[in-house]
């Protein structure tokens, strides 16, 4: 196997980050002295030990983050105009450390290296670069009192940054999604604590890095690696103003708990999908069944969005299973940095166990299984599979898995296949593939999913609202929606006298 580095280039990048903490502008070690080790889901192999944060840190790096948010702090006094400049400087930066991340995001992660250089940290740099212009455009307003004396009274809103942000980001895509919440937060003014899953803590530890070498002060952003008991304590501190999570629905409603039970801090939540994804016989069926295997195949199925339930259009029902099998059976699975890979491994035993888990009860449950062997006997690998023939009680239908598991049933009629999509507690993607576009438009309206994909899938950009409806989680990241989970709007009144 050719890889697209040599282990030198490994050993370099990788020995170079600091493996330790970052609160308060300077690398240390956890408190306890503790450290715990990454592993490449690929080889096995132990990729480097890091610093273990628990509760003794976080309460450091909150209040770290409080300080720098105080009245009067270089950050709070900072004109928006050099913030964005520094938000800005930092996407420039991720971009000339470009092959550095997508080396790291696919050691830590798994994923293949094409991938995350081409896609992952392309979108953060351009994420980055999208906020930095919204640090000075943000506005209140003057509003005319419709039972006041105009002459008297004058009344307008300014929009303030909440304070302290705890934000604790997932395995799958961990730079971008870094960069999702570390972007918004700086250009609204706040002050963060960074907590990353333990998985993938790497290219957290570099753009940690490239901030301060930005010009990010000292306490504006911290990062802490750990496990779920630091974010528990992140959540729960008494000194957050914010929490913002991405993750599982399991896991969001502990935040939820925390939250509330310390402070009633604020919260935003992108959480679990199962996203419906409709293929109607008009279609362009050859663009349909490529989209729709890259819907649920791309980054090892570990998404969110992935369109991981597909519901087909009976005349044509037979012909799209074919062709996602055929694409599934395609696919190369292998370490994320042979430069033939389309698909690498899961992130870890659990994850691995947890996704053959469902395949098993899929087949026990009846469905027809295309792939969904283990591919190699080290690492986490497995085979794209295709479900096809489920039913809507099936475990595997029902449940969000994660990986690369797409579920397939047909539809005879336009009018129950919404209903149908519908029938899930998600509701964070879907997709409808048609030629008519007022079919198109029809569907789309009536899914309820915070983002409907017409003709295509995972089409992403900075300046669009990303979130979801039911326990796909409450509020936006991205565009401008996103800053109403970093800002405060306080109404002034005046009397003119």
């Amino acid at each position: 196997m050719t890889l697209v580095v040599d282990k030198t280039r490994i050993d370099e990048v990788v020995g170079s980050l600091s493996h330790q903490l970052l609160i308060n502008g300077e690398w240390v070690d956890a408190a306890s002295g503790r450290t715990f080790e990454t592993l490449n889901p690929a080889s096995e192999e132990v990729l480097a030990s890091v610093a273990h944060g628990e509760a003794e840190d976080v309460d450091l790096a909150v209040r770290a983050a409080r300080a720098a948010f105080e009245e009067g702090a270089p950050w709070r006094r900072m004109p928006h105009g050099e913030r964005g400049k520094i938000i800005h400087r930092l996407g420039d930066l991720v971009l000339e450390h470009l092959e550095d991340f997508a080396l790291l995001e696919s050691l830590d992660n798994g994923k293949p290296y094409w991938a995350a250089e081409a896609v992952d940290v392309p979108l953060a740099a351009d994420l980055l670069h999208y906020m930095s212009g919204w640090a000075t455009k943000i506005e209140g307003s003057t509003i005319p009192t419709s039972g006041l004396d105009p002459t008297q009274y004058l009344s307008f809103t300014l929009k303030e940054p909440v304070g302290v942000c705890a934000q604790i980001i997932p395995w799958n895509i961990p730079l971008l999604m870094a960069a999702w919440k570390i972007g918004p937060a700086l250009a609204a003014g706040c002050t963060t604590v960074l907590k990353t899953a333990e998985q993938t803590p790497l290219s957290a530890l570099l753009l940690g890095e490239l901030a301060m070498r930005a010009g990010v002060p000292a306490g504006v952003l911290n990062i802490v690696t750990g496990f779920g008991d630091a974010g528990a304590a992140l959540a729960a501190h008494p000194d957050v103003d914010k929490v913002t999570f991405t993750g599982s629905t399991e896991v969001g409603r502990k935040i939820v708990k925390a939250a509330a039970g310390s402070n009633l801090k604020k919260v935003s939540l992108e959480l679990g999908g199962k996203s419906p994804n409709v293929i109607f016989a008009d279609a362009d069926i050859d663009k349909a069944i490529t989209d729709s295997a890259n819907a649920i195949f791309f980054n090892q199925g570990e998404s969110c969005v992935a369109g991981s339930r597909l519901y087909v259009e009976e005349s044509v029902y037979d012909e799209v299973v074919a062709g996602i099998a055929e694409q599934a059976r395609s696919i190369k699975v292998g370490d994320g940095l042979d430069p033939g890979t389309a698909m690498g491994p899961l992130i870890s035993q659990a994850q691995f166990e947890r996704v053959t888990g469902y395949i098993r009860s899929g087949r026990d449950e009846g469905a027809v299984v295309h792939g969904g062997d283990r591919v190699g006997d080290r690492g986490y690998f497995v085979a794209p599979t295709v479900l096809a023939g489920t039913r809507e009680d099936m475990t595997a239908v029902r449940e969000e898995i994660f990986g690369p598991v797409v579920a397939v049933a047909p539809f005879s009629a336009e009018s129950d296949i919404v209903p149908t999509a519908n029938n899930t507690n998600y509701g964070l993607g879907a997709g409808v593939f048609t030629r008519d576009i007022s079919k198109a438009y029809r569907t789309a309206r009536r899914l309820r999913a915070g983002t409907v994909w017409v003709n295509t899938w995972n089409v992403f950009d900075a300046s669009l609202p990303f979130g979801g409806y039911k326990e796909s989680g409450w509020g936006r990241e991205m565009g401008g929606a996103v800053f109403d989970n970093y800002l405060e709007t306080k109404t002034v009144i005046t009397d003119l006298g």
